[in-house]
């Protein structure tokens, strides 16, 4: 078992099966995980279902009422590094992200360096596909906010489809993670950078959904403004390192990675 693609649902019937049989469909050797949060149009239903087909391939984690996007992946992260996978995808389950590119994101971790591939859309070749004006001009201008404010190298900070080595998310104390809309992203590739990790962006074109509903609002807005000046905050005048590394796994990691380089 090396990889694995966790896709948060909320109401993606429309969606579901499509994303899962394309990703199957590639033959790429990926498993996929659905976190849905009790889902009332019968998504988790369709998953299921989708198992007698996928069995020991597709796999599913209820949770009870609405969560949010980051505890959804954060229960996913620790899913599946209990399962040994060492190489663990984020993505829409909208199409927004196409799954053609998951093989590139792993590809940029296995064999190019990154302990982090970043699908983005602000580096040269990437780009934004169908998305109205407002949305680009309030990503665009997101992205350019953080940088300004965390100095974090990365052009798309709140990009959601993401590839982590397992080590990575060993290294993170996930419970420490605190934001759940926009910020939760920007905060995982922060967690990463300020821990040393390799973060690389590999182009992709991101295409606006054409099934269901977005789950953008003024909360996750507000949440990504204020959770940026935190983590500046953090980072300057408390020691973030140290609140967000897991001592335990880091230790483990390095021992581990001295013996083979001896």
């Amino acid at each position: 078992m090396e990889k694995i693609v966790i896709i948060p649902t909320y109401n993606e019937k429309e969606n579901i099966s499509n994303i899962v049989e394309t990703i199957f469909l590639l033959d790429q050797g990926f498993h996929v995980l659905v976190i849905d949060d009790s889902s009332p149009d019968g998504t988790a239903a369709i998953v299921r279902q989708l198992q007698t087909k996928y069995a020991g391939m597709l796999f599913l984690e209820e949770r009870q009422g609405k969560q949010g996007l980051g505890t959804a992946y954060i229960h996913g992260f620790k899913w599946a590094v209990r399962n040994n996978y060492q190489f663990i995808f984020e993505m829409d389950a909208d199409f927004s992200h196409n799954p053609n590119d998951l093989e590139r994101l792993y590809e940029a971790c296995k064999f190019q360096g990154a302990d982090v591939a970043v699908g983005s859309r602000y580096v040269k070749g990437g780009g934004n596909v169908n998305w109205p004006r407002d949305r680009i001009l309030l990503s665009r201008g997101g992205s350019i906010y953080t940088r300004l404010i965390t100095w974090m190298p990365v052009q798309d900070p709140t990009a959601g489809f993401v590839c982590y080595r397992k080590e990575v998310l060993e290294t993170i104390n996930l419970d420490q993670i605190r934001f759940v809309g926009y910020a939760f992203q920007i905060e995982m590739k922060f967690a990463s950078w300020k821990l040393g990790f390799t973060i690389k962006e590999v182009p992709i074109i991101f295409e606006d959904r054409k099934f269901g509903v977005s789950k953008m609002n003024k909360g996750i807005v507000k949440e990504g403004i204020l959770g940026v000046l935190n983590l500046r905050w953090q980072s300057l005048f408390k020691n973030y390192r140290n609140r967000v590394k897991n001592e335990a796994s880091s230790v483990q990691f390095s021992r581990k990675a001295m013996a083979e380089s001896k």
